[in-house]
């Protein structure tokens, strides 16, 4: 639960489910995915807005220091906060840090300290004090100003252990805000399937892969996590029951749930912006086809006639469109449908595309393919006119790419090193790295909001 007062926050623990609960193959281009088997560019430079070189701001990250001189409690909860923020400020990359661990100036916010930062060239500085009880640790933490010598923004937190690292990633998001006037991803997870434990359960994991939590023990196979708007909620397919049924991890309640359970293939896609409406896939006995499902009421509309295996649909950012896959003209192609006109176009002509994710921007669509039978499957890009940009290559199979809530990251699965993993790749294609040291196959990754 998380308290909000006006330059406070207190965080108290954080209840996760116990692991009890659940993408799917798809018919034809789908059921691969479940069976393990593998799948699958004229490339055209496509400059991601994402990844443009901008001026990098100065900021000083001070010592953080312990509320009670000398406790090594206190100290040690300060250096861990600080390892956390230091560590989310670099890897944001909107950030200049500038570090003295040896002068007198990280003991000190006051004239002295301000003036020491300013002619070390930082535009702002970062300064905290942390405190460790016996069950509860808090956590003062403030960013300055260093032209008017002002409190700029001043946050407490409070909260047992297994919040800390929440707490961090909430004010290193807050300072990004604050300084750039960009939403940070610290405080973002990803939640993915792996079969480390014999069958293939749903996890989460933070942004930079701390914080591995199981959610499910379905002992069966659970793909295809999808959060919800407000990151409360799971949607993800599990044969749990036989049926590839849809089932909801409510993360606040600590309590995993059947959704849909129609006959055939439930399985979730995007959300629309105002998190009402799902787009999903159904086959109901028939080909896997793209609905529209209202998840207060469970109302649903079929969106498509006639078209063929259709699945793994993605809103686009304003809800006015639809992303999806279809082998309508043969093989699996990416599809955009147009909701008010009811009007669809294809954007792709590969010779396998599947996994369609829409950028937070509405400037690009992210997905794995491959141009002919005899390549590997990699991550492209492509726009609205069809242009597209390869990002992946000669690295494995890569597939289910997932952007990052900013736009400037994206999450996908990897065989480069061997064995199916989660890794992470800047928007533009370059720093790809793993995430998790998970041992098993990692399946179908989905980034929160």
């Amino acid at each position: 639960m998380l308290i909000r007062r006006p330059k406070t926050r207190i965080i108290f623990p954080f209840l996760l489910p116990h692991p009890s609960s659940l993408r799917l193959g798809f018919i034809t281009f789908l059921l691969s995915l479940i069976a393990g088997a593998a799948r699958a560019q004229a490339d055209v430079y496509i400059d991601v807005a994402a990844s443009k070189e901008f001026k990098k701001t100065a900021v000083a990250l001070a010592e953080f220091l312990p509320a009670r001189a000398e406790n090594p409690k206190d100290l040690g909860l300060a250096e861990a906060f600080r390892a956390i923020i230091r560590a989310d400020l670099l890897y944001c990359r909107y950030f200049d840090l500038k570090e003295e661990p040896f002068s007198p100036a990280n003991l000190s916010t006051g004239p002295a300290a301000v003036k020491f930062w300013k002619t070390a060239g930082a535009a702002y500085l970062v300064s905290a004090k942390a405190a460790q009880s016996e069950t509860v640790w808090t956590f003062n933490a403030r960013l300055h100003d260093l032209e008017t010598g002002r409190i700029i923004m001043e946050k407490f937190y409070q909260g047992e252990p297994r919040a800390l690292r929440r707490a961090a990633h909430l004010f290193s998001d807050d300072v990004i805000l604050r300084v750039t006037g960009r939403k940070g991803l610290a405080h973002s997870k990803l939640a993915f399937s792996n079969n480390s434990t014999g069958s293939k359960e749903i996890y989460i994991v933070d942004y930079d892969g701390e914080n591995l939590i199981q959610l499910t023990n379905d002992r069966s196979i659970a793909l295809l996590p999808r959060w919800s708007q407000d990151a409360a909620k799971i949607y993800y397919t599990t044969y749990r029951y036989g049926n590839p049924d849809m089932f909801e991890i409510d993360l606040k309640a600590g309590k995993i749930r059947p959704f849909t359970t129609f006959q055939g293939l439930n399985i979730p896609g995007g959300f629309s912006p105002d998190g009402i409406t799902m787009v999903m896939t159904l086959s109901r006995g028939d080909d896997p086809n793209i609905y529209m499902l209202n998840v207060v009421t469970k109302g649903l509309e079929k969106m498509l006639t006639a078209f063929g295996v259709s699945s793994s649909p993605t809103y686009s950012p304003d809800g006015k469109q639809i992303a999806f896959v279809s082998n309508r003209s043969g093989a699996p192609q990416v599809h955009v449908l147009d909701l008010e006109t009811k009007k669809t176009r294809k954007l792709t002509r590969m010779n396998w595309c599947d996994s369609p994710n829409w950028s937070p921007s509405g400037e690009w669509i992210v997905f794995a393919g491959r141009e002919t039978a005899r390549e590997t499957l990699n991550i492209f890009l492509t726009d609205l006119s069809g242009r597209r940009r390869r990002l992946t290559d000669k690295a494995g199979n890569n597939e289910d790419p997932s952007w990052s809530p900013d736009g400037r990251f994206i999450a996908f699965t990897s065989t480069r090193r061997g064995h199916r993993e989660l890794f992470v790749m800047d928007a533009d294609g370059s720093a790809p790295h793993p995430v998790t040291g998970l041992k098993g196959k990692t399946y179908t990754p989905n980034w929160s909001p």
